[in-house]
């Protein structure tokens, strides 16, 4: 083979980048999917003339999405990762300056829930020929330091292209860490604009189509034998069930075991849904906005077997809910930075896989009966809360929060997705909210994110276009990212947006005032001529701002017409806004309280007796704390 032969047509870095994505592939367990689906973008100056001339000429194998925001294009490609089990992924290209620098949230919530996401922004001339450069930042001490570099520590993989031939095997290790789900989030190639222009002689093997396999590691003999003998000595065993039983495609497997042995299992937000709701075993959400049922077994459990979580502060309670005095952990997880959280007996391996060999090796094993009707006689008393929180007992009055859960719990079907983010929601759906199936229940509470409902309901239903697909908001999250509604409206995905108006942000009113903040700055007050303010609701009409935007709107002012404005939204084809306004006087009256707590520090020193009070309290719940070692 001569030299040349060796050479595929002469490309631009940019053109050699998008041609480079279109053929990469993930697969597992036999099925294979594309690895780089569609790439988001906004152009300016950094990237118009090289990704987008190189997006305009491979139009034909891969799609372009217009976005209005940079941080909501990361959120949408978020949502088709979780959606397709992180299997799939999106790129989203910006500009160079603050477009660039609006993906670091984003790209901060991609990583820390270990979702893919490729990230394209443009960056300074590698020449540095026309420096200072419009939007540059001039790093007196390194003048090799771009805006880009914000988005190294949210990461998992960060290289700025500075010459042609970098680009492959920096392109190859991005795919690598997309591709690992031991290692994967954010991935940043920062892409110098003259550098995208550039030509280059490409090796034709540049361009094969390559496929990365998903491996799914076996558990090490030794640990799982370990854990074997951990199980078979509690007596009162707990599943911590985690993002990572969905990720793995874990649910069946997990459901087998629980099946065999009797042990009850308990969800974190992103691992709600590993069981149906109306599983025996499962006692739904876990932690400071976890179930009564649940957390009393958090409690007095004596082995808790984590699978797939990270143990956040909201799962543990800040380290106040595991009491027992010899509760031991054991942790299945596929990092190892995971498994080994919390002292535990650690099983690094993927979650599917070991939870099959566990169920193989405890054949015959099973909880004590008395220990299972416990279980089953608090999951039914919870059920009860739900159904008194969810109830309506005036069809025709203003709806409180629970209620709005209610009415939709009744109209959604098994396999739609609702999804949420941030607020007081959260708390409300890890409580209440019944999962049917394994993807229903899409709730990013990694980051907690305000504004990542609308775009990621728009990447959802990308990923799976004949799926209903909610996106539940609250004002406070309205306000901040509503612009991606143009884009559902562009692209003709019919999402379903429920707006809830309560008039503020509810839950850090409830959290300031149980810190002794008093709700400071946490209300929407009018402003009156006199310069005073007062508690009349703010003059705004969110839902004409939807309508204003493209959405078809429903306004709905009761329970009954909420319920009624639900079905219609379903079953239209087009997106549609469903507002409405809750009682700013009892938003939460039949919600249960929190049945844990949570660590946010109250002011040791204080002149007001609210905080007083609430500074004696923290001390009383701050001493149960535990170092699990």
């Amino acid at each position: 083979m001569s030299h040349s032969s060796r050479r595929t047509s002469r490309l631009t870095v940019a053109q050699a980048l998008v041609r480079f994505l279109s053929v990469q592939y993930t697969e597992r367990d036999g099925v294979r999917h594309r690895l780089i689906a569609g790439t988001w973008g906004i152009f300016g100056h950094g990237n118009v003339a090289g990704i987008g001339q190189a997006l305009l000429e491979y139009g034909d194998v891969m799609p372009y999405h217009q976005g209005r925001n940079e941080q909501a294009m990361v959120h949408a490609a978020v949502g088709h990762a979780r959606q397709l089990d992180r299997l799939s992924a999106q790129a989203v290209t910006t500009s160079i300056g603050p477009g660039a620098t609006n993906l670091v949230t984003g790209a901060a919530l991609a990583t820390i829930n270990r979702l893919p996401v490729l990230l394209l922004p443009g960056d300074y001339f590698a020449s540095h020929a026309p420096d200072p450069l419009l939007q540059q930042l001039e790093h007196p001490a390194a003048f090799d330091t771009s805006v880009n570099d914000t988005l190294r520590p949210v990461s998992r993989y960060f290289d700025r292209i500075t010459r042609p031939e970098a680009l492959i095997p920096s392109a190859l290790n991005a795919m690598r860490v997309l591709a690992d789900p031991a290692e994967t989030g954010a991935v940043t190639l920062a892409l110098p604009q003259d550098v995208q222009a550039e030509a280059f002689d490409w090796p034709r093997e540049f361009f094969a189509e390559r496929v990365w396999r998903v491996r799914r590691p076996a558990p090490d003999p030794v640990e799982l034998a370990e854990a074997v003998r951990a199980v078979r000595a509690a007596e009162r065993p707990l599943i911590v069930a985690g993002g990572g039983v969905h990720h793995s495609g874990a649910e069946e497997a997990l459901r087998a075991l629980v099946d065999a042995t009797g042990i009850p299992v308990a969800s974190t937000q992103a691992g709600k849904g590993s069981l149906r709701h109306d599983h025996p075993a499962d006692l739904g959400g876990i932690g400071h906005t976890g179930t009564a049922v649940a957390d009393h077994l958090a409690r007095t459990a004596d082995l808790v077997i984590g699978v797939g979580t990270r143990y956040t502060d909201f799962t543990t309670a800040s380290g106040t809910l595991f009491q027992h005095p010899g509760v031991r952990f054991l942790n299945l997880n596929i990092t190892g930075f995971d498994a080994h959280k919390l002292a535990a007996r650690a099983v690094v391996a993927d979650a599917r896989t070991v939870l099959e060999a566990l169920t193989e090796a405890l054949a015959g094993h099973r909880v004590d009966p008395a220990y299972e009707a416990g279980y089953l006689a608090g999951k039914e008393r919870w059920e009860r809360v739900v159904e008194a929180a969810y109830r309506a007992e005036d069809e025709d009055a203003v709806p409180t929060q629970t209620q709005v859960l209610g009415a939709l719990d009744a109209v959604v079907g098994d396999e739609d997705v609702v999804i949420n983010a941030a607020g007081s929601l959260p708390g409300d759906l890890h409580k209440l909210w019944r999962a049917r199936s394994r993807r229903q229940y899409h709730l990013e509470y990694g980051y907690s994110c305000m504004g990542y409902e609308i775009p990621a309901a728009i990447g959802v239903q990308q990923a799976a276009p004949d799926t209903v697909v909610w996106a539940l908001v609250g004002d406070g999250t309205y306000l901040m990212m509503p612009t991606e509604i143009v884009t559902a409206v562009q692209e003709g995905l019919p999402v379903k947006l429920v707006l809830v108006q309560n008039h503020g942000y509810a839950s850090i009113g409830g959290l300031s005032e149980s810190v002794g903040a008093e709700r400071f700055g946490t209300a929407y007050r009018y402003r009156a001529p006199d310069g005073t303010f007062t508690g009349a609701p703010l003059p705004v009409d969110l839902a004409a701002n939807a309508a204003s935007l493209g959405m078809e709107v429903l306004r709905a002012r009761t329970v009954r017409e909420l319920r009624e404005a639900l079905v219609t939204a379903r079953a239209s084809g087009r997106p549609v806004c469903v507002h409405v306004e809750t009682d700013p006087g009892r938003p939460h009256p039949a919600a249960p309280g929190a049945e844990a707590w949570w660590d946010v520090p109250v002011a040791e020193t204080a002149t007001r007796e609210a905080a007083v009070r609430a500074r004696a309290d923290y001390d009383r719940q701050v001493a149960g704390r535990r170092h699990h070692l």
